[in-house]
């Protein structure tokens, strides 16, 4: 980008916003984030100084992109809810909708849930507090997003639990916390394994993940 460039005004109409985007973009692309702000600003069409008016460092922009690809998981899972009959059509529904969501984009979704957020001056600080969690030094954004996400699961338990489908008490905040995080847990894992191609069956992704969800809602179910 030469001086003229990287000197003129920008006209575009939400620079935080092409930004995400153009480095969700390469993410996407290129299946990694080892690109450079400034890469991002030449795909963005900005100046190379443009990014550091909304991302002081590299990190914040990538828990950007993490808390935009949570959002876009939320929807996708309200979505494979929305036209479901229950609370097990629901659970099967948004199973296979997040394991979908994690194999069209592996590199975003190892960006959402892996290492390359937390700060680790914070985590080493929450640990000498006796506070260290898995989220430690992880953004207040990415944080916020993932629960937005996890909410959904969270309902779908809620409202088995309600309605007498699921064996737990609607009114034991532990209980559904365990059964949400269960069902999480195996869903997650089981997407890391198919990313990693180490699931060690031949099944069909489909199959596999029915069969999964299903052994979790015998689990679940009221004797």
């Amino acid at each position: 980008m030469s001086q003229a460039e990287s000197s003129r005004p920008y006209h575009h109409g939400d620079l935080r916003r092409a930004l995400i985007d153009a480095a969700l973009a390469l993410v996407t692309e290129e299946q990694d984030w080892a690109f450079s702000l400034r890469e991002v600003a030449r795909r963005a069409g900005v100046s190379h100084n443009a990014p550091y008016n909304h991302f002081p460092e590299k990190r914040d922009l990538l828990g950007a992109v993490a808390a935009a690809g949570f959002n876009a998981l939320r929807e996708r899972l309200r979505k494979a809810v929305a036209g479901t009959n229950g609370p097990r059509a629901a659970l099967l529904a948004s199973g296979k909708a997040y394991v979908r969501s994690g194999l069209e984009n592996p590199a975003l979704y190892r960006l959402m849930f892996g290492p390359a957020l937390a700060a680790a001056n914070g985590a080493a600080e929450a640990g000498k507090r006796g506070r260290a969690k898995a989220d430690s030094g992880r953004p207040t954004e990415v944080r916020a997003a993932g629960a937005g996400a996890k909410a959904v699961l969270e309902d779908i338990i809620l409202r088995g639990a309600q309605s007498g489908a699921f064996a737990i008490s609607a009114r034991s905040r532990t209980e559904l916390a365990v059964a949400a995080l269960s069902v999480w847990s195996a869903v997650h894992g089981l997407t890391m394994l198919v990313i990693d191609d180490i699931t060690g069956s031949d099944l069909a992704i489909e199959t596999l993940v029915s069969r999964l969800l299903r052994t979790l809602l015998d689990g679940l179910a009221a004797r």
